[in-house]
């Protein structure tokens, strides 16, 4: 049985992820602040999922999950994301504070994983996947801060694939969702017109499958070979 860990995944697309790989007998670690949220999302799930309730940035939380995957890891999603104030700020208004508490969720916590367990992820000849965004590549209003910190997680990825070339390295951009994250970027706004999470999880199942060369990937070309 292969085994994913799945950060962020009591809701939005890691919990679609996690639903979709349970779903296909794998065995699926989450994590996630909220203990209900947790214990929700587990009981949702069904299958051999394992729930680690924590912060991503705290190295005590991450040293449970790393004792929770053991010796071999096939997948590892860094999805766990942090978007800033809501509603968002521009570069000229926001805190240090807040920019910094960005890039450690966004940034150093991912990398900080995937150096506990890239021998688990070897071992395995495995996949790791960072979640990326369009505000990484794009300049938008207000997106600074997570934007920057999303182009970071790219450079990683890039710099992380060519250290490590016998394993399948992605950034992966999922495109706009209707997710609580989306609609604390605009509060109060009608966003049904987004895709649900789980219209997103085909391309990420064809990527894993698949595994073409490392690098940065959109969702929505993965999905239109598809079609």
């Amino acid at each position: 049985m292969p085994t994913a860990l799945v950060t962020g995944g009591t809701r939005g697309l890691g919990k679609a992820i996690a639903t979709e790989l349970a779903g296909q007998n794998w065995r699926v670690i989450i994590d996630g602040r909220s203990l209900a949220a947790l214990d929700a999302a587990v009981s949702q799930l069904g299958g051999d999922v394992v729930g680690i309730d924590g912060d991503i940035t705290s190295p005590a939380h991450r040293d449970r999950l790393v004792a929770a995957i053991g010796d071999s890891l096939d997948l590892l999603v860094n999805n766990a994301s942090e978007l800033g104030p809501s509603p968002l700020q521009t570069l000229a208004q926001i805190s240090p504070d807040d920019v910094a508490r960005i890039l450690d969720v966004n940034v150093l916590a991912p990398l900080a994983l995937t150096q506990a367990l890239i021998q688990p992820v070897i071992s395995r000849s495995g996949v790791i996947v960072n979640i990326s965004s369009d505000a990484a590549v794009e300049a938008y209003s207000g997106w600074g801060a997570y934007g920057a910190s999303k182009a970071a997680l790219d450079h990683l990825s890039a710099v992380l694939a060519e250290e490590n070339p016998d394993l399948s390295i992605y950034a992966f951009d999922p495109g706009d969702m209707r997710t609580d994250m989306h609609q604390a970027a605009f509060p109060g706004e009608d966003i049904s017109d987004r895709p649900l999470p789980e219209t997103v999880v085909p391309a990420l199942v064809r990527l894993i499958d698949r595994r073409p060369p490392s690098g940065r990937l959109r969702a929505a070309d993965l999905l239109a070979e598809v079609k």
